[in-house]
């Protein structure tokens, strides 16, 4: 799975293929050894990726700030950094 964890697990980078403008927002299994992350956003104007911050925060339990793109602002293939995770989502585990 496109994922792996740094230090005492206060830092988790996601390797992830995300796709704007779906029904809904959700995780969707994986795509080319990713996370496979389908989007309600559209890929205008970084709406997308801050589509894709919040929810990953929220299923993370931290704040927007703790979640950051690292590499792939314009692309589908993302890595996606979350400071200090409150929890594990079920998907994640």
């Amino acid at each position: 799975m496109g994922y792996y964890a740094t230090g005492r697990t206060t830092l988790l980078t996601l390797l992830l293929y995300v796709q704007p403008g779906s029904k809904k927002t959700c995780i969707d299994g994986e795509y080319d050894d990713r996370i496979r992350v389908r989007v309600k956003a559209p890929p205008v104007d970084g709406k997308a990726n801050q589509a894709l911050c919040e929810f990953l925060a929220e299923e993370f339990g931290v704040k927007k700030s703790n979640v950051t793109v690292r590499l792939g602002e314009t692309s589908r293939y993302k890595t996606v950094e979350i400071l200090n995770a409150k929890q594990m989502p079920e998907w994640f585990q």
